[in-house]
């Protein structure tokens, strides 16, 4: 996957509500999302220095983030990501990785690469060698998400985003974190290739959306001071 846009709002329930009533006959669900909607589960990498916090909060424009995603509280599947951003635009890089796997990141316990390991995965064991990489935050929140194939163009709700520094819960079946936006605000994300087509476009403005640059990492490691 090349590099794409990614505009991200802060939005109410009340503008959430009236643009996915909006959204609804002209973007399909998510083939991957079967109820209205889904928890996502991140668990964030980062180096002894804070790097990636600090690049982040210093807008560094050529920045790169490492995480374990998993999905409704399931191990069925894990997934190893980096999510790389250049001049505004996105990029995620992604490969599945054992539960086993999964906790000897969280322990770092990592002795040794297991055969045939992928490139994402001997990237990370070489920043946790050589920069100390490690786990740091976990990140829990609600998504709907609508896709359309012309543009390639994905719109998600993040709703309920809370964060903790229990890297231990990471897996459990249940998340306990700390709110990290005011009660009632939530994400609007969206993504798409080249150009986002004019009627999403239009049922997307209601004249009152915040562009925002928000990082739920950042923001899960900064939310004492929130």
């Amino acid at each position: 996957m090349e590099y794409r846009h990614e505009l991200k709002f802060l939005v109410s329930d009340r503008e959430l509500e009236i643009i996915r009533y909006r959204l609804r006959p002209l973007m399909r669900q998510d083939s991957h999302q079967q109820a209205e909607s889904y928890r996502v589960r991140s668990l964030y990498f980062d180096d002894l220095d804070d790097s990636c916090m600090r690049e982040n909060e210093d807008g560094i424009d050529n920045r790169r983030k490492y995480r374990i995603r998993i999905y409704d509280g399931s191990t069925g599947v894990i997934k190893l990501e980096k999510k790389m951003k250049y001049r505004g635009m996105t990029r995620k890089i992604s490969g599945r990785i054992s539960q086993e796997e999964c906790l000897a990141y969280m322990s770092r316990d990592l002795v040794r690469l297991k055969p045939g390991a992928g490139e994402l995965e001997k990237e990370l064991y070489a920043r946790i060698k050589i920069a100390g990489m490690h786990p740091v935050s976990v990140v829990e929140y609600e998504r709907t998400a609508f896709v359309e194939p012309r543009g390639n163009v994905r719109v998600t709700f993040d709703r309920n985003i809370s964060g903790s520094e229990n890297i231990q819960g990471f897996l459990a079946e249940k998340f306990t974190g700390v709110p990290l936006l005011p009660r009632g605000c939530h994400v609007l994300e969206v993504k798409y290739d080249e150009l986002l087509p004019q009627y999403i476009a239009g049922v997307l403005e209601t004249g009152s959306l915040q562009r925002t640059a928000f990082s739920k990492y950042y923001f899960s490691r900064n939310y004492k001071n929130i």
